[in-house]
């Protein structure tokens, strides 16, 4: 990149867009938005086009001390690279999403989303320790207020709800950081991820980061604060809300928990299991029963959810890679349902199920977009949540049958309230003349579904290209698990000679990863290791 500090200016772009738009009226204010999010999208797409996927794992890193025990440091690795991608693609969709539909204090609207890229795009590129964390923590202040100015009746309640939930545990993360830095002598997040924490003290460490995660993602039965931001939030806030910020909660478990925790991860992994299975049976049949179609996907993205945190805890290669696949589908697919909700909502004002009824004969376009993206989310072969869900439940089944049993009813019932909710709406007889008036998608709106849908489809016929940049770094993260894989691993029962010999083998890995390219670095694994 000739020494282009292209982290940053991804971060300066919307920054300044953002200013930007404050001072703007509403049309410019809209051109800004969607200009500057367009740059950072061009941007994204040369990192990953720069991006040497044989290279050291930590790559465009940026590194500049402001003060004492403070740096500006920036540096992705391939995980970090895909959500970033997932962001900067979602956030000009967003903002054609809001064109027509907000129409008062729209630079400040667009003010918000802008800040909201900024600090998404932080959190996946900090390097230093109290960087991530005023990043991460930072993105509660827009989302708080796209909600509670621009939200529906109900906004400041589900506004207050959001904040003081996601907010209460990160406070106990915060305390464990500055434990682990007096520890460590570091805030350097590279370094943490190698060091090898006092087990006793990673037990409450893991817990205080726990506290925060589980929130984000949201894990059952911390989610409640969910259905209630989707259903107030304005459609694009409901897209970035399921698109991007619920994989914070999933990137802090890769980042954090279990590499920095290894120990801590496989002594809490039965607490982990039994939330993830409980989150898809329950939230499922909630979902089942809903009447409001934004209450049912925000229930089904508390389901899915789910089904990463049993990839991230089956303490295998396949259950990383397919809870990373299920992240950016669900980015894809979520964001996608939650717009297809917004075309009808702009027509008709109303979310509720029983009001609408044979769009397929007036809205043929639209009932086409919706069946494709009904069906990335029930997991159809061909479609980009396919081979996530397919690789999480085969990381889940190595690990534990029983767990993978049940967390396949997920599919299953994912099938019975999508579908069920795609009949009511597209099929059956026109009940009510005006929603039989309404007209089908405008250019505006193929813009906004056409990329995602070809995005589904690619990510679901083509997911090497989305696996590749990952694989080594999941490698290295499977390296540093292997010394502390749970004994109800079916693949390493303790005490047999296979599992003593597929141990020796991955200490064996870490060892000779040593010797360089993206395994070059003290715990870290070749990058032969996925295979």
């Amino acid at each position: 990149m000739g020494g282009l500090p292209i982290l940053s200016l991804m971060l300066l772009v919307p920054l300044v867009g953002a200013i930007a738009c404050l001072f703007v009226d509403a049309k410019p204010a809209r051109m800004i938005a969607l200009v500057a999010t367009l740059v950072d999208f061009a941007l994204g797409v040369l990192l990953w086009a720069n991006y040497d996927i044989g290279g050291a794992q930590w790559q465009f890193t940026e590194r500049a001390q402001l003060f004492a025990g403070f740096q500006w440091a920036l540096g992705i690795d391939g995980i970090a690279l895909m959500l970033i991608i997932l962001s900067v693609f979602l956030m000009p969709i967003c903002i054609l999403a809001s064109w027509d539909s907000i129409t008062k204090r729209v630079g400040e609207y667009m003010a918000a989303f802008l800040l909201m890229e900024v600090l998404m795009i932080g959190v996946f590129s900090a390097q230093d320790l109290f960087l991530f964390y005023i990043f991460f923590e930072a993105g509660l202040i827009p989302m708080y207020l796209i909600i509670g100015i621009w939200g529906g009746d109900n906004r400041i309640y589900a506004s207050y709800k959001f904040f003081l939930y996601t907010l209460l545990g990160s406070v106990l993360m915060l305390i464990a950081m500055l434990w682990m830095v007096n520890e460590a002598g570091t805030t350097d997040i590279p370094t943490l991820m190698a060091y090898d924490f006092p087990a006793g003290a990673q037990t409450w460490l893991f817990l205080a980061f726990f506290a925060s995660f589980a929130v984000k993602m949201p894990m059952w039965p911390v989610h409640t604060w969910l259905p209630d931001a989707h259903v107030q939030a304005p459609t694009a806030g409901s897209v970035i809300l399921a698109g991007v910020l619920l994989k914070m909660g999933g990137y802090g478990f890769i980042r954090f928990s279990l590499p920095m925790f290894p120990e801590a991860s496989a002594q809490f992994v039965w607490l982990i299991w039994g939330l993830s299975m409980a989150a898809v049976v329950i939230t499922s049949l909630i979902a089942l029963v809903q009447h409001d179609m934004k209450k049912l996907i925000a229930y089904s993205s508390v389901a899915h959810m789910a089904i990463v945190t049993v990839g991230l805890f089956a303490f295998n290669v396949q259950g990383l890679e397919g809870a990373m696949m299920v992240m950016l589908g669900h980015g894809l697919v979520s964001g996608a349902l939650f717009l297809c909700v917004g075309v009808i909502y702009d027509r008709l004002h109303t979310r509720e199920i029983d009001r609408y009824g044979g769009l397929a004969i007036n809205m043929p376009k639209y009932a086409l977009f919706f069946m494709l993206f009904t069906m990335a989310s029930v997991g159809l072969p061909g479609t980009s949540n396919f081979i996530g869900e397919f690789l999480s439940l085969a990381g889940i089944y190595q690990a534990n049958s029983w767990v993978a049993l049940i967390s396949t009813t997920g599919i299953i019932l994912g099938a019975a309230y999508m579908l069920y909710l795609y009949r009511r709406v597209v099929f059956g007889d026109q009940k009510n003349a005006d929603a039989a008036a309404m007209p089908d998608l405008n250019l505006r709106e193929w813009l906004m579904l056409g990329p995602i849908a070809a995005a589904v489809l690619w990510m679901g016929v083509y997911p090497e290209s989305f696996l590749a940049p990952m694989r080594s770094d999941i490698a290295a993260l499977d390296a540093r698990l292997a010394r502390a894989k749970p004994d109800g691993d079916a693949h390493l029962e303790a005490g047999t000679p296979r599992g003593h010999a597929a141990n020796a083998l991955a200490d064996g890995g870490e060892a000779e990863g040593e010797g360089g390219g993206h395994g070059a670095e003290p715990g870290e694994a070749h990058e032969g290791g996925a295979h």
